[in-house]
């Protein structure tokens, strides 16, 4: 099959179905929540870590964009490095307190610490 005969199916391989249509919505987009409807949960986790602690954010509703704008904040606000993956942000070190307090600052004051 040369290029000119590809089509961009995402995800799918073959069907047998003759009268299949395919219709991959690709503009799609997640909405966000205003800040103060989100659900944020702070909490340091060392899980598979080598006993280093890192800060976790959970409960974020949005798009991808508005979560690594978020981390992005908070790791300089912080001046640590970490990371946006799996709706997660990762901040490194024992950070909960001072990022509770910065995500209310930003408006996200439905947000708790969670863990111990």
């Amino acid at each position: 099959m040369g290029k000119k005969n590809k089509k961009n199916r995402i995800g799918v391989v073959y069907s047998t179905n003759p009268d299949y249509d395919y219709d991959y919505q690709q503009g799609e987009s997640e909405e966000s929540l205003p800040e103060n409807q989100q659900k944020l949960r702070v909490f340091i986790d060392r899980k598979q870590r080598k006993g280093k602690e890192v800060t976790l954010i959970t409960g974020f509703v949005g798009p991808e964009e508005d979560l690594k704008d978020l981390g992005k904040h908070l790791k300089s606000k912080c001046g640590v490095g970490g990371s946006v993956k799996d709706g997660e942000i990762i901040i490194q070190g024992n950070h909960r307190d001072r990022i509770v307090e910065l995500l209310k600052e930003k408006g996200y004051t439905n947000t708790k610490k969670s863990g111990g």
